[in-house]
């Protein structure tokens, strides 16, 4: 009744039903006051907090009350604003080999954790155990590029014709070993990503893939290593770098030892960066390096705080 009162004062025409015991929230709209709400803030039976999320259209200020036994109220002011809508996106995955990154995007695509869905498969391998799962899971399989030994493959101004009927948003790149011309770099600006598996610039370039990368991390005495994903450009493994995972290299690591464990990384990392990617929470900072937005708190971004977790690995592993 206290808080049919006070409301009362202040907005006299208005008219709240009172819910007595009830642990259901109900809601109404009121107009905002100033006075009510500097009044709110110093009352002894009624709690004020105001948020600020997305709701309905319009300039009213949303009021939520949950009444208990004791009939005091606690009421939550929200910002209404009309919620803006991401479309689900088009992407398209180039591999040449068993494609376990592209595995993985599919499958949370799948399960909707990726807001987007993988429309077409690229690979120079048509016989890779990738296309194989594409092919499985009824993936459209295009061969690239043409050549001597694969005359069916599209050139690129044939490949880029293809990704627009699609519609493709944005390429990934998943152990795909053949340089991208720029053709297809200049029609998909800032919309192309690879993995690489290693921290580069570390141990990137051409020539470095597979296995060769492990060997070398580990011949090299390095402590550390990881995936990398990065935007792409004309040259291999020299765009910018948009996110990476450090994992230890232990003394008796063999190749396989910390592919594997790389490769525990970048299945991960994918999926996240991807999601990150198809929910439009990609900033690109004045100087051109690209950053990712928390999705629970835009103000946070990547990599600032995966850099002090980071520091966390440097100083207890």
């Amino acid at each position: 009744m206290e808080a049919q009162n006070l409301l009362s004062r202040f907005f006299p025409n208005y008219k709240i039903p009172l819910i007595r015991a009830s642990k259901k929230p109900f809601s109404s709209s009121l107009p905002s006051n100033p006075s009510f709400h500097s009044l709110l803030q110093s009352h002894n039976c009624v709690s004020f907090k105001t948020h600020h999320s997305p709701c309905l259209k319009g300039s009213l200020k949303t009021i939520f009350f949950c009444l208990n036994a004791s009939e005091n109220a606690v009421l939550e002011e929200k910002d209404c604003k009309k919620p803006r809508v991401v479309k689900r996106k088009k992407l398209a995955v180039f591999i040449s080999g068993g494609g376990s990154n592209f595995k993985s995007v599919h499958e949370a695509c799948f399960e909707g954790l990726v807001h987007g869905d993988i429309v077409v498969l690229v690979t120079n391998k048509p016989d890779c155990g990738g296309a194989e799962y594409a092919k499985n899971k009824e993936i459209p399989v295009v061969l690239f590029p043409r050549t001597k030994d694969a005359p069916d493959g599209l050139s690129p101004s044939d490949l880029v014709a293809a990704l627009r009927r699609l519609e493709v948003d944005f390429i990934l790149l998943a152990g795909y070993l053949k340089l991208i011309p720029a053709e297809l770099i200049q029609a998909y600006p800032r919309s192309i990503l690879n993995i690489h598996p290693s921290l580069l610039p570390a141990f990137g370039g051409k020539g470095y893939y597979g296995m060769k990368v492990h060997r070398a991390v580990i011949a090299s005495g390095a402590r550390y290593s990881g995936p990398t994903i990065h935007f792409v450009d004309e040259h291999y493994d020299t765009g910018r770098i948009l996110a990476q995972r450090v994992v230890p290299v232990l003394a008796n690591d063999t190749a396989e030892d910390l592919a594997a464990r790389v490769l525990h990384e970048e299945h991960q990392l994918y999926v996240e960066v991807t999601a990150a990617l198809c929910e439009e929470r990609l900033i690109w900072r004045e100087d051109g390096v690209p950053l990712i937005q928390n999705k629970e708190n835009p103000n946070e971004l990547y990599p600032a705080e995966e850099c002090d977790i980071h520091a966390d690995i440097l100083t207890t592993a």
